[in-house]
Order: C-alpha cells, then sequence, then structure tokens
C-alpha cells in the first residue's frame, strides 16, 4: 500500500511552506494539484520537478478511483490545493474518503489555513467556535443563517469581496446590528488587514471603502447575557 499525503501550501506568503511539506512534495510519485498552472509556479519557486496532475471539484470523481489504485500499487501521493488546506472549502474530502475506504494511510500536514489567523487575531472567543466556510449563495442561504441565530460560539465565514457588505448586511439582520465581528482580508500576504467592530460599523466602513481581496469574516457568537435580555422580553 502507498500513503496519501494532504499538504497545505501558503494562503499568501511563500515563507509560510514548511519545509516537511517541500520534502514531501520532491519525493511523492504524484502531486495532485487543484490548478496545475498555479501550483506549478509554487513547484518550481521550490525547485520541485515530480509529476503533477490535476485534480478538482469538477473531476474528482472520476481521477478518485485510478489515484486509489495508484496507491493501492504503493504509489507516494501529495494533494494540494491552489492555497491552504486540501478539504478545507477546497476539494481533497471525496478522494480521502476513498482512500480511508481502501485501507490506504493517509496522512495531513500542519499548514497554512486562511481561518486560524484571522479567528485568532479577532479578539473574539476562540476556544470554542465553528468554521461555516462560504455560505449558499442562494438557495439555502437563509435557512443555514436561520440556524446560527442563536449559535453562541463564534462563527468563522469564507467570503468573496463582491459579496462582503451583502453578507454583513444579513448578518446583522439575523444576529443583530450591534454583534461583534472581525473582517479580515488578504491573510498573509502584503495588504493583509483585520477591520474590527460591530456589524453596524464594520458594514459602513466598507460602504466607504471598496473590499479587495479574499475574506474571513468573524463573528461573534450570542452571548448568555443577550439571550437573559431576550428571555426577559
Amino acid at each position: 500500500m502507498g500513503l496519501l499525503y494532504i499538504v497545505p501550501t501558503p494562503v499568501g506568503n511563500l515563507e509560510d511552506m514548511t519545509l516537511r511539506a517541500v520534502r514531501i512534495l520532491k519525493e511523492a510519485d504524484l502531486i495532485l494539484a487543484e490548478d496545475t498552472r498555479t501550483s506549478g509556479v509554487l513547484l518550481k519557486h521550490f525547485g520541485i520537478s515530480n509529476h503533477l496532475m490535476s485534480h478538482h471539484k469538477f473531476n474528482e470523481h472520476g481521477t478518485s478511483a485510478s489515484v486509489v489504485e495508484r496507491l493501492k500499487a504503493g504509489a507516494t501521493v501529495a494533494l494540494i490545493s491552489d492555497a491552504g488546506t486540501p478539504g478545507i472549502s477546497d476539494p481533497g474530502f471525496y478522494l480521502i474518503r476513498e482512500a480511508v475506504g481502501a485501507g490506504i494511510t493517509v496522512q495531513c500536514l500542519p499548514g497554512a489555513t486562511a481561518f486560524v489567523p484571522a479567528l485568532v487575531s479577532s479578539g473574539l472567543p476562540c476556544d470554542r467556535f465553528c468554521f461555516e466556510g462560504f455560505l449558499p449563495q442562494k438557495k439555502g442561504r437563509a435557512t443555514r443563517l436561520e440556524s446560527l441565530r442563536d449559535e453562541q460560539r463564534t462563527m468563522v465565514f469564507y467570503e468573496s469581496p463582491y459579496r462582503v457588505v451583502k453578507t454583513l448586511k444579513q448578518f446583522a439582520e439575523y444576529f443583530g446590528e450591534d454583534r461583534p465581528v472581525s473582517a479580515c482580508r488578504e491573510i498573509s500576504k502584503i495588504h493583509e488587514e483585520s477591520v474590527r467592530g460591530t456589524l453596524a460599523e464594520v458594514i459602513a466602513h466598507f460602504e466607504q471603502t471598496e473590499p479587495r481581496g479574499e475574506f474571513v469574516i468573524v463573528v461573534g457568537g450570542k452571548t448568555k447575557a443577550k439571550d437573559k435580555e431576550t428571555a426577559s422580553e
């Protein structure tokens, strides 16, 4: 049996690549990449020239079976995404599930994931949190937000710059304008920035300043004090 490595790649600064990740990618018989063009730049930077194959959300159901067969035959395979840890709002789950089901050893290396630095630097409680990733764009969006209305843990979301203001306004509608939030953009890049405050304050900021870059939005959970106020009403 071979071995499937899940290898995180930098979300911004290339210095976030770990020494172990570079070694594993150099030793792998096959590297699966979400976008071979994007990953090709990264691999070239670190002098990695191993065989590269495309593996993304549109073809993973078709390619996973052949990859599992190669793993069964003893190959060492490394899975990477364009940025961050595969499987976290990126392709990876399906292949990992198939590999585990086939009795293949799967190892995930520690490494870059955008939501962790955004959460820790938000100033909001991070001992207990729920990761929601990208909300449904249309169908199921309202249902998901309604289900989170009374969530007491800190909530973490991913969002594109084009929907940031819309999403923040929906958060204000469901969670209240005074709910604390930290909108963090361009994690580990030159223009990294966190805008903190209440939802009303952060909405006002981005109505004046156009959102740019990929966002991680961290929203405070519903407090027990707020629960008591609601109950007394």
